[in-house]
């Protein structure tokens, strides 16, 4: 049984080269990029065989330690969990688990994370191959650790895996992880510092996660190698310790699977509240509005462009304080309005085969545009109004505000009616209902990335006036200027807001049908 279900992961990965020749190029920039990392971890592994055993001590178990907690965090929180051999698909097949858990278990290790860690675990032996005892050591360690990684991660998934079938969940930690990369500069700067002002702390950190299930495997090559054999025994029955309990637990939530495989089915909702259509006036415009406004709050691949939304400030914030100026925080509000007036320029391409509903039942297109917009403005103009007062009290600058107040108000219309007319003359590749926010479906790559540059080089064009008043009041230090821009700033964003409106609307009730069919050819 174990031999098949290794066959079986074997020709699902082979698989995978199989599909079409751009999915093939990812797959091979994954595995060239994995690589890259772990011929890195080897090479330090390496490296440490000669440095000060405390330190290669402490390297190995910090990062063993970090291992077995990725492992066990990162499928949960990304929803990437490894589900090729699913032990619900096993329900019908009369299997023991006895038998289909430990090639459940060397299945996990077929595959990028698994070949990955498995490597750069044997690159410990190298680090202590300072004798046959300490390198055996790290060659027991390494594989307890690594079987001590997969275990964990099936655990947890198993564990939550009717949470792993819901989309809702999918969606909503996709769209939680990113908040860490978009924070990822601060927080490496963070982590650095912390590392250069703790270097005398690691040691002890390691020493104690030493006698943990998460580093007591790791740690079995250092103690051999400093002759504390009492303690590598100990550490050793703590190893396997821990891997027999992981795998007890394992076990018995297989056995749950097996029988009560996880319902990914949807709940029931109530009839009879109209929702934001009971808010909105009862015109084609508010019916549109009404409903693109409901997608924002509830369609994830709209919150995933929101979620970026508030940590700008976060970032600003830090790009100032490595050079001691905080003045850069007023960029904040524009950037804010920009982002989030252009997020509706692919609208039309989001609503996928539902855009038909608007054909069908006769909406003009200038109702389309303008219900759009002020979807995108009921939320926009407050948070980008927050923004632009916020940073002037955060620096001080209120001599500011007004010019901020003014290129913040015109970027924001100004974008809102440009992305109306670009969303009624090209569709995009997005991601379809029900998929990933994420995912980057394969489609009219090219024409999506020339529109969108294309579109801020209009949108740069267009927002002259604002930016003139800004550089000017920077070179003379007039604040005249900053009262000249909040004037010009409103004046000419609605009425670039107004033609946009006017000429999208134009746009789509000519090509309408052609839209759609673009859509379709994007699927």
């Amino acid at each position: 049984m174990v031999a098949h279900l290794l066959s079986l992961k074997w020709r699902l990965l082979l698989n995978g080269f199989r599909r079409s020749p751009w999915q093939i190029v990812g797959i091979v920039a994954g595995a060239l990029y994995a690589a890259g990392l772990v011929l890195s971890a080897v090479v330090g592994l390496v490296a440490l065989r000669w440095a000060d055993p405390q330190t290669a001590q402490t390297v190995v178990v910090l990062g063993g330690a970090l291992a077995v907690t990725g492992w066990a965090v990162i499928p949960l929180v990304t929803s990437a969990a490894d589900l090729t051999l699913d032990p619900s698909r096993f329900a019908t097949s009369a299997i023991p688990i006895r038998d289909l858990l430990p090639g459940l278990a060397l299945a996990g290790l077929l595959g990028l994370p698994g070949i990955a860690t498995l490597i750069a675990a044997l690159g410990t032996v190298a680090t202590w191959s300072r004798g046959f005892v300490p390198a055996a050591g790290a060659l027991v360690g390494a594989v307890l650790g690594v079987l001590s990684c997969v275990v964990a991660s099936k655990v947890v998934t198993t564990a939550v895996s009717s949470l792993l079938s819901s989309r809702r969940f999918k969606d909503i930690s996709s769209i939680l992880f990113v908040i860490p990369l978009v924070l990822a500069g601060p927080i490496v700067t963070a982590v650095v510092g912390g590392v250069g002002d703790s270097r005398d702390y690691l040691p002890e950190l390691a020493a104690v996660v030493s006698w943990t299930p998460l580093g007591a495997a790791w740690s079995l090559g250092g103690e051999l190698d400093a002759g504390n054999a009492a303690a590598a025994g100990v550490k050793l029955l703590i190893a396997l310790a821990s891997l027999a309990v992981l795998g007890s637990a394992w076990y018995l939530l297989l056995g749950r699977a097996m029988v009560t495989p996880a319902y990914a089915g949807g709940g029931s909702g109530k009839a009879g509240k109209a929702g934001l259509f009971g808010i909105f006036p009862a015109t084609p415009a508010g019916a549109v509005a009404a409903r693109s406004l409901t997608y924002w709050m509830r369609d994830p691949r709209y919150a995933g462009s929101l979620v970026v939304v508030p940590l700008l400030p976060v970032l600003f914030y830090f790009i100032g304080s490595q050079n001691g100026n905080q003045d850069l925080l007023i960029v904040v509000a524009p950037m804010t309005a920009f982002l989030l007036a252009w997020s509706i320029s692919a609208d039309v391409s989001y609503d996928n085969t539902a855009f038909a509903l608007h054909l069908a039942t006769g909406v003009r297109g200038r109702d389309d545009r303008l219900g759009r917009a002020l979807a995108c403005l009921s939320f926009a103009l407050p948070l980008v109004l927050l923004f632009a007062v916020g940073s002037a009290a955060a620096t001080g600058r209120w001599e500011w505000l007004p010019n901020i107040l003014g290129s913040s108000l015109g970027t924001l219309f100004t974008g809102l009616g440009l992305a109306s007319v670009v969303s009624a003359r090209w569709t995009s590749a997005v991601p379809a209902p029900g998929e990933s926010p994420f995912k980057k479906p394969p489609g009219n790559t090219a024409q999506t990335l020339l529109v969108q540059f294309a579109g801020m080089g209009v949108m740069a064009v267009l927002l002259l006036p604002e930016i003139a008043m800004v550089v000017t009041q920077a070179v003379t230090g007039q604040a005249a200027f900053s009262w000249i821009g909040l004037a010009a700033g409103p004046v000419f964003g609605v009425g670039f807001f107004v033609a946009g409106i006017r000429l999208g609307g134009r746009w789509l009730d000519r090509r309408g049908p052609e839209m759609f069919a673009q859509l379709a050819d994007n699927r």
